[in-house]
Formats: C-alpha cells, sequence, structure tokens
C-alpha cells in the first residue's frame, strides 16, 4: 500500500511537467476546428446547425447565421482563451431562416426559427464520462499489480489482476432547453465488470459486477449535472469458487446517485454522492460522497494525441467516510467532441475499499496500465 501511495504521489507530482510538455506542440488545424466545435457545443451549448467553424493557419472563422450581438460576445468569451488560436473571427451572417414577414405573429425570430426540436438516440451525452471513476460504463481492458488487506490467491495477498469492463451510455432522447442555450437528455447504461487473476493455471475469474441504470443528463454552459438510478449485482466466479471456497457474499443493490459539475477551459470538477436502498446484506450502509478533478489536454502531442488526468475520490459510510482514490494519466487518441469515438491510454493508480463488489469491505490498491474505448 505505501508502494502505490508512492507512486500516486509520483504522478501527481509529475501533473506539471506532463501539462507543459502538452503545451510545446503546436495545434493543427484539424485539432482546432474539432476542439472548438467541442467548446460551442459543450460550453455554450449550441446546436451543430447553427454555426460554422473554419480554421486556416491558426486562424479561426465562426459564422453564426442569425446571431445577435450577445451570442457573439458569448462566442468570443468562451474561445479567445483557447491555447494555439494565433487569431479569432466570430461573424454573425444572414440567417438561414427568412426574417419574419408582417404577417407572422410578434415574437417570432429567426434564432427561435433554428432551434432544433428534440431528437431520438443522440450520440454521446451532454454529461461527459467521468475519466477516473472504476465504475464509470465503458469498454475498458486494464493490467494491475494489485494488493488486497487479506489473500487473494490461495496465501498471496498480492496478484497480477486483469481487468475489464463492457458496456456504456446510450441516449434514448435529448432535447435543447427553451432558450437553446443547454440541453437535456435521458438514456440507458449498463456494464459488465469482471477481473481476473493472471498468475492462477487457467486465469480464474475472480468477481464480476453487473450494473444497469437510467441517467438524466442536463448541460447548461459550464454546469452540468447526472442524476442517475441504478441497480448493481455482484457474482464470484466458478473457477475461484471451486479452487478456494471462499464465503461468499450476496451483495445486490438499488441505489440513486446525483453529480453536479463545472468546467473551467480544460479543467472539470465535480461533486455529489449516492443514497443506496433494498440492500443485501442489510448490513451494508447506505451513503456515499462522491467527488473528483479533471483535466483535458487542448493540444494535441505530435499531432496525435491529448494529455488526460483524472482523479476520482469516494467517501464510502461502509469504510467510515474515509477516502478511496482512483488516479489515472495519459493520452486520448481521436476527437474531442463528445459525440466522437476516442481512445485512451492510462497509467492508473488506486488506494482504498475495494471497488469491486464481492471484496467491498477489504482495502486494497493496485497500480498499472489501462485503455479505455468510448463510444
Amino acid at each position: 500500500m505505501k508502494t502505490t501511495r508512492s507512486l500516486l504521489l509520483c504522478l501527481l507530482l509529475l501533473l506539471p511537467s506532463l501539462m507543459n510538455a502538452a503545451a510545446q506542440a503546436p495545434p493543427s488545424d484539424d485539432f482546432l476546428t474539432g476542439y472548438v466545435t467541442a467548446v460551442l457545443q459543450r460550453e455554450l451549448t449550441l446546436p451543430q446547425t447553427s454555426f460554422s467553424v473554419r480554421v486556416r493557419d491558426g486562424i479561426v472563422t465562426v459564422e453564426l447565421p442569425g446571431a445577435d450581438s450577445e451570442l457573439q460576445s458569448r462566442v468570443w468569451s468562451a474561445l479567445r482563451g483557447v491555447r494555439g488560436i494565433s487569431g479569432l473571427r466570430v461573424q454573425a451572417t444572414p440567417p438561414m431562416q427568412p426574417l419574419p414577414t408582417a404577417e407572422e405573429p410578434r415574437g417570432t425570430s429567426p434564432a427561435t426559427q433554428t432551434i432544433p426540436k428534440g431528437r431520438a438516440y443522440p450520440q454521446g451525452d451532454v454529461f461527459r464520462p467521468l475519466l477516473a471513476d472504476p465504475k464509470q460504463p465503458q469498454f475498458f481492458v486494464g493490467m494491475t499489480r494489485f494488493h488486497s488487506s487479506v489473500p487473494v490467491d490461495a496465501f498471496s495477498r498480492t496478484i497480477t489482476m486483469a481487468s475489464v469492463s463492457y458496456g456504456g451510455t446510450f441516449g434514448l432522447y435529448r432535447r435543447p432547453t427553451a432558450d437553446g442555450r443547454g440541453s437535456y437528455q435521458i438514456g440507458l447504461d449498463g456494464a459488465l465488470f469482471a477481473q481476473f487473476n493472471m498468475g492462477a493455471p487457467s486465469h480464474d475469474l475472480i468477481n464480476a459486477d453487473y450494473m444497469v441504470g437510467i441517467p438524466f443528463t442536463f448541460r447548461q454552459g459550464p454546469f452540468s449535472m447526472r442524476v442517475r438510478l441504478y441497480h448493481q449485482s455482484s457474482h464470484l466466479g466458478d473457477e475461484y469458487l471451486l479452487r478456494f471456497h471462499p464465503k461468499r457474499v450476496n451483495l445486490s443493490y438499488e441505489a440513486a446517485d446525483l453529480l453536479l459539475a463545472r468546467d473551467w477551459g480544460p479543467f472539470r470538477g465535480y461533486v455529489g454522492g449516492e443514497y443506496r436502498v433494498d440492500k443485501d446484506p442489510s448490513t451494508l450502509k447506505a451513503g456515499m460522497a462522491h467527488w473528483g478533478l479533471e483535466y483535458r489536454g487542448t493540444r494535441d502531442l505530435f499531432d496525435a494525441a491529448r494529455l488526460v488526468v483524472g482523479l476520482d475520490v469516494k467517501h464510502d459510510q461502509q469504510d467510515a467516510w474515509n477516502p478511496s482514490a482512483s488516479l489515472r494519466v495519459g493520452l486520448e487518441f481521436g476527437s474531442p467532441s463528445r459525440d466522437k469515438r476516442r481512445l485512451r491510454v492510462f497509467l492508473e493508480g488506486y488506494d482504498g475499499r475495494s471497488p469491486y463488489g464481492q471484496f467491498y469491505q477489504d482495502k486494497v490498491d493496485y497500480f498499472g496500465v489501462a485503455v479505455t474505448f468510448n463510444f
């Protein structure tokens, strides 16, 4: 555990130098196009049909059909601090819809006409997935050196463990707010989280957690929110049961969780918690506090990837509110837009209460590498 804490501390000390390295390479025009588009959609919640972006030699031109001076000012303020932009033009062009005629009712305007209606099955989510949460629904594979407070393999407390997850969030319906500056969405999410002992003869499946939920998400400018109802149940692997005959725990519960987040340029902070009901075993405590910090780089390293850093901390009532921390530092490949596919390669470390259902009462720490695939 001391080793993992030292490694986590080293990673935190390295963050300034990593961020300086990220600032050295100038971003490409293609990257700036994607990043500016992501800022306008994510921070200002502008529909993609309400603007266009052109970038040439670092000079960014944003065209806003039918925009007023207030919207132009908001776009200018959101983009003027983006690193790598050598010039910025924000232009109000003729509206895509014709101006109202004398016969049309008062109050009708091009701005209201260009706000799209809600749509079914949207890509992505208006609340960005958490970078470092071990229980974030996503496609994930990792290899770690895992240490537990109790023996995991015969008399050994330390093993080489592979972790995988399969899942994600599927948007059902997204709709802009009445003023067109925000969006809310309802969806489904679910995932399978599994751990394997790579030192066992048949790479035993140790534990599998199944989760399914209904998230409601909202974004208005730099503020976002996720409210979710979900179910989790946990099961031991057959090979692990046959070899060690452990005492099985029938862990299962429903929970409601809430996260409130705010963006500051490339940084995001979030805070919230969850409350469990219908718990098995009944001795499982109900409450948990949850917070975290994230950094998403704004520049491509070698025109290929961006630096990303995530710290996720949970204080579970089951563990007397002691913190359990997950830290990931790595590179993200693909478009920065939340509606595009991305691949991330991480170094990761964890210290605290086990995030794996059957062993929820144990203290664990691990360090290793991981890859996530976001669709």
